[in-house]
Order: structure tokens, then sequence, then C-alpha cells
């Protein structure tokens, strides 16, 4: 039942942008069939001279035509008390009607009109281009059954669990993971990555991407609004609706605008006796560049952010991201690919190496963590048959116990095993081989260690690159906090350029360490992967969660998302935020230069010419603002480092 609601509030919604797109055409048509009109008037006034019955009366039909929806739309606002700046426009046609200058109401009315269609045709077009995401998603997918055979289905009839088949040169219906089949997928739509990415079994793949050359069979894990794709559109949706600071700043000074303007229009009618000053006056006061301004460019900044796969779910903390001077970033998954490696097994005297890593790889199989994944590699690759786990528990940032064969088996730090009172003093100490800089996990049974394992992480390759970026487009602090030993810290953060860096933090520590760089007066970003550094990431003044896609936590604890793991987009955030920034403070500044220019010049300027110009201003701040939407698309071709 619960289902069918969903799909019930989808189809009210699709009904209620088809209707909007309907009233949008019908406007359109009013406002040419209006147009019409004015042009006949002209050539009636060429033809019969300007005093003739046609003239008149088809300017002013045109006028009635045109002005109407304005007028109509003010009276509505005025009731409901709020305030779309209307009344100014729908007041200078009525002055003009007044006073039976029915081509001046009818011009004004027309070059106002398309200036509110523009205005809602670049929503539409902005909302029709994030909406499209969904279109990414099949109809129908085909369904394989018990037996083998296939049966074709609705997308939306699609439950986890259900096994799918996707051809080559099909959308994929749904999140989920490979089990048979090679391919290629484009994930274009998800990370903005260009390069297709090998898909084999065991494999995540997301919907709305793209199947390019082999048959895959999938196991559907998400389906519907839950799926990756289908969060990202809905987040999108929301950020279009938030208000960054100086939208604020405007909303609050908004009510004193239109009396302000009525009583310079009063005081130039008084002194002038010349209604066409006033009328002028109350056009070019219309601040449809002030509201323009800001939504514009924070809309282009979004879709620019969306197409590389950055997820920004609130515009004002677009905002933040060009306001930062300090980034912190995790080191494991974040700045390092976070695939651990085994690189040296070191038993205690009396234990075989296959046994130590047999009790490790055993005693890790419930573990999430890169080592856990690593251990269960080498395992594999040495065909050791490895026991089952009972009473597996997990203490972040510190290590592991299970029981493995009735024996109690503890995996971690040298501080985890201390703390539960092991003797760690029996096997070499790793520091003798601290040169090589890899992490080292203690393995003990029975609350006896029987050795030791070192693991090494690389540096993402991109990684050096985007820090000497960020350092160079004025970032002033760069911090990298592990739990790791001093020694794979300190390599790490030598090779990235990191100004400092902090070793065996444990989420509490990560989080007191963010707190304190506020404290030095510093806008703090924070990244990580949005799972064990949650607290840090909404400690900061920003937070934003690496390799996103398909990860509900990662989506969800961070201000922004990079759907892909390239840290390339870490620059390009900055950069756009700043460039946006700029944008809006171009189109404010013309808007207010606009008005205050056009105010001055009212004995100069006639309605019409002001109509305009009114519309031509809308027209450039548009323009201005859709310069950021190609912003970054050198990044969408570039190869990694």
């Amino acid at each position: 039942m619960a289902h069918e609601h969903l799909h019930f509030k989808e189809d009210i919604a699709a009904e209620h942008t088809h209707g909007r797109q309907i009233r949008v055409s019908m406007a359109l048509l009013g406002t040419l069939a209006g147009g019409m009109l004015l042009i006949s008037s002209g050539a009636s006034r060429f033809l019969y001279g300007r005093d003739s019955f046609n003239t008149e009366f088809l300017a002013m039909v045109g006028a009635i035509l045109l002005g109407a929806p304005i007028v109509l739309h003010a009276i509505k606002s005025f009731v409901k008390k709020q305030s779309h700046m209307d009344e100014l426009v729908a007041l200078a046609i009525i002055a003009a009607f007044a006073t039976q200058n029915y081509t001046a109401a009818g011009i004004v009315s027309f070059f106002m009109l398309l200036s509110e269609l523009m205005e809602t045709r670049t929503a539409l077009g902005a909302r029709a281009s994030i909406e499209s995401l969904i279109k990414l998603t099949p109809t129908r997918a085909s369904i394989i059954e018990q037996d083998g055979s296939e049966r074709e289905v609705k997308v939306s009839e699609l439950r986890p669990g259900n096994r799918i088949r996707v051809r080559p040169g099909d959308n994929i219906a749904a999140d989920g993971e490979v089990v048979k089949g090679l391919s290629s997928v484009n994930e274009a739509t998800i990370t903005g990555e260009s390069l297709p990415v090998d898909k084999v079994p065991g494999m995540q793949v997301f919907a709305g991407t793209s199947n390019l050359t082999g048959v895959l069979d999938i196991t559907v894990t998400k389906a519907g609004k839950d799926t990756t794709l289908g969060k990202v559109q809905s987040l999108i949706m929301q950020a279009e609706h938030t208000k960054i600071p100086i939208m604020r700043i405007i909303d609050r000074y908004v009510k004193w605008y239109v009396p302000t303007i009525l009583m310079i229009a009063g005081i130039v009618l008084f002194f002038t006796r010349n209604i066409d000053n006033a009328i002028t006056i109350l056009v070019i006061s219309c601040p449809c560049t002030l509201i323009l301004a800001t939504p514009t460019a924070m809309v282009a900044a979004i879709s620019a952010a969306a197409r590389l796969g950055i997820l920004v779910k609130n515009v004002a903390d677009l905002e933040v991201a060009g306001k930062m001077t300090a980034m912190v970033f995790d080191k494991t998954g974040t700045v390092t690919t976070g695939r651990l490696y085994v690189t040296k097994l070191t038993p205690a005297e009396g234990v075989k190496p296959a046994e130590l890593l047999t009790v490790a790889a055993s005693a890790e199989r419930m573990s999430k963590h890169p080592a856990a994944r690593a251990l269960q590699d080498v395992a594999r690759e040495a065909n050791l048959s490895l026991s089952a786990t009972d009473d597996f528990r997990e203490v972040p940032g510190k290590g592991v116990t299970a029981l493995v064969d009735s024996s109690r088996i503890m995996i971690g730090r040298d501080t985890f095993l201390k703390e539960n009172n092991v003797d760690i003093s029996q096997v070499s100490d790793p520091a003798l081989h601290e040169e090589q800089g890899f992490s080292t996990l203690y393995v003990a049974k029975d609350s006896k260690c029987i050795g030791w394992i070192g693991m090494q992480d690389k540096t993402r390759p991109e990684a050096q690159n985007a820090v000497r970026e960020l350092m160079d487009i004025g970032i002033k602090r760069v911090t990298m906090l592990t739990g790791d030993r001093d020694e794979v810290a300190n390599r790490v953060a030598a090779e990235l350029g990191c100004t400092d860096f902090k070793a065996h933090c444990l989420p509490q520590d990560k989080l007191a360490i963010v707190e304190q760089i506020k404290k030095d007066g510093h806008t703090v970003v924070v990244v990580g992967d949005g799972i064990n550094d949650a607290p840090a990431l909404a400690a900061g003044d920003l937070g934003i969660a690496m390799g996103a896609a398909g990860s509900d936590v990662a989506i969800n604890s961070a201000s922004i998302a990079l759907m892909s793991d390239d840290l390339r987009r870490l620059p390009f955030l900055v950069r756009i935020s700043r460039r946006a920034r700029r944008v809006i403070f171009q189109n404010l500044g013309f808007g207010v230069m606009f008005i205050v220019v056009g105010i001055s010049a009212f004995t100069v300027l006639k309605p019409t010419v002001a109509a305009i110009l009114h519309f031509l201003s809308s027209l450039i701040v548009v323009f201005n603002s859709a310069r950021l939407i190609r912003y970054g698309e050198e990044l969408e071709s570039e190869p990694r480092a």
C-alpha cells in the first residue's frame, strides 16, 4: 500500500510539472497574440493615422490581453501579503491605461511578460535537466526467474533480491551487484568520470548508468527512490530551494523597496506633472535583475558541480567552500586508495606464517575495514581454508575480537592489545622496519601474542597535485588525520605536501582536532569517507564525503558528497564557489547600476524604451550566470595524474 502511495505522489508531481509547462505555453501564446495586436496597431497607425479607431482599438485590446495577467497577479500577491515586485509594473500599466496611452501599456506589459516567461522557462529548464536524470533509468527491466527464463516487468515493480539481466547498450534499471558477466559501464551520470569502468562479478553497479559491451546479470540491492541516482535527484531538487545569506539579505529588505520607489515616482509626478516620467520610473525600477542575480548563478553552479559528480545539498554549503582556509583529510580511503596490501608477516617463535594469517583472516571475516579486506585477499591467494567466526566485536579505531575454533582472537593496534593485558614483547619490534612505512596489526590468541602483520596503503595518484592546487588557491592549512603510527602518517603527509598531520587518532580525537582548528580562526572543511569520521564531518564548517556513490552513510552524513574518489574535484569545488560568488556580485552590481541610472534618466526615457531596456537587462544577467554551466569541462575528459 505504501508503495502504491509513493507512486501516486510521483504521478501527482509529474502532473504538476506537466501542468505548469502547459500554463507557461499558454502564457507564451497569449503574449505572442498580444504582441501581434500591438504590431497590427502600429501598422494601422502608419496606414490610417494615429487617431483612427482601428489603431486605438487594437492597441487597447492588446494592452488588456498583455496587462491583465500582470495586474491580476499583483492583486493576488497584495491580498496574500506577498511581495513579488509586480506591483510596480501593475501600477505603471494602470497609469498608462488611465491616460489612454494604450500603446505604452501594451509594450510595457509585453516586455515584462517576456522577462517573467524567460525567468520561468529558465527555472523549468533547470528542473527539466535535473529530472532528466531520472529518465536515464529505463521504464522496464528483464527479471530472471528461478528456472532461468526471463520476464519483462516495470522498473517500479523491482524489489531488492530480484535478479535482472542488462544487455549491451541498455541503461541499468536499479542499484545492484554483478553476479554474472563481464562488461564496461559508463558511470558518468553518477560519478562524473568520463572513462568506462570494467565490471566483474562481485562489483557494484548503479541505476541510470549505461552498460556498454557485455551482458550482466545483476542482483538488485536498491530500487526506485532508494537508488543512488534517486537520492542524487532528490537532494539536487532540495538544493534549488535553499538560500545563501545574500538571498536572505535581499528578502529582508525587499519590503522597503516598493514603498521607496513609489515615493520617488510620486515626487517626480508632483514636480513634473508628467505621468510618463512616473511610469518610466516604475518600469525601470522593477528589480528583475536583482531577483535573478543570485538564483541563476547558483543553479548554474550546482549544475556544473553535478555534472562532475559533486552533490551539493544546500547552496549555502557551496558558498562556504569558497571561504575555506583549512582542509582536514582523513587518510585511509581519502588521500590514499583505501586498499591495504599485506607486505610482511612476522609470527612469534613457534608460530608458522600460514597459521598467523589463517587466524587473522578468519577473525576479520565479519569486518568491512580495509585491513580485513587485505587479509581476506592474501588468504584467498594462498588458498587457505578459513574457520567460522563467532561472537565478533569491533572497536572503531582500535581492533576486533572474535571466537575462532573456540579460541579468543584479538587483532589490532599494540595499544589495543595492551589495554586487554596482552604482552607483545615476545615478538620483534616493528619500529626496526619503520623505514618501510607500513601499518601494523598485532594478533593475539587466547591472550598470547602470536605475531604481527605489516600492511601498506598507496596514496592516490592525483592527491599530490590536488593538495598543491589547494595551497596555490589560498588554502593555508592542510591537515591529515589517521589512526596509523607516526611513521606511516609522516610518510603519507610528506608525499602529499600537507602542512601538518596527527597520528594515532580515534574518531573522538579527530573531532577534537577539528574543533581546535576552528578555534584557531579557520573556516574548516573536513574530507572523509563518511563512515568512521562522520562526527568530524559534522563538526567542520563543511563536510565532504569522498566516493559516496552507493553509500547511504556517506551521502547523508556530509554537506557535500563527491560521487567519485577523484581528489581533483576539491580544488574545482573551491574555484566554482568563488566564481559563482563573483558572478552574483557582478549581477547585483549591474542590477543596482541599471536601476539607479534608469531612474536618473527618467526625463530621457519613454516607458516603452524603459520596458525594452528592462528586458535586455534580465537577458544580460541570465547569460552572465549561464557562463558557469560549462565551468570545469576540462576535468571531464582529463585523465588522472
